[in-house]
């Protein structure tokens, strides 16, 4: 598993261990824990907006959607900002390491070019060397 996914795991234990194993709990949990994340990515103002207009779930009270959100959704929205403190700033990225000691970032990746455009791979190459285009000229 990748580093992302265990973060996303990590961040989604606390509903997870609540559950009994099940397929469908887990994955209640997981949606939950998914929500939660989205939320913590937007504005207060906006999270506080959508909780305000969120509508129950199926057979869910409204008094139950407002204990759900004061018991799960909010500490879990608590639970990113600690985890992820980076993720919670509005406005653009902070400039690398790099930029900020005043050193010259490496250049962008040069977009290939074929030299011999329309050739295949594993045809002859044009150059006459009698070797396969992707080993002579299409490196």
């Amino acid at each position: 598993m990748g580093a992302i996914a265990q973060s996303i795991m990590k961040y989604a234990q606390p509903l997870l261990d609540k559950t009994d194993g099940s397929t469908e709990q887990l994955q209640a949990a997981l949606t939950t824990s998914q929500l939660c994340w989205n939320l913590a990515l937007m504005s207060e103002e906006d999270r506080n907006a959508f909780l305000d207009s969120m509508p129950p779930m199926p057979d869910m009270a409204t008094e139950d959607l407002e204990i759900f959100k004061r018991m799960v959704v909010i500490p879990m929205i608590q639970r990113h900002k600690e985890m992820f403190p980076g993720m919670n700033q509005l406005g653009p990225m902070a400039p690398s390491r790099i930029v900020a000691r005043g050193e010259t970032p490496p250049p962008a990746p040069q977009q290939l070019i074929k030299k011999y455009a329309g050739t295949g791979r594993n045809e002859p190459c044009p150059c006459g060397s009698g070797k396969k285009y992707k080993l002579c000229c299409g490196r």
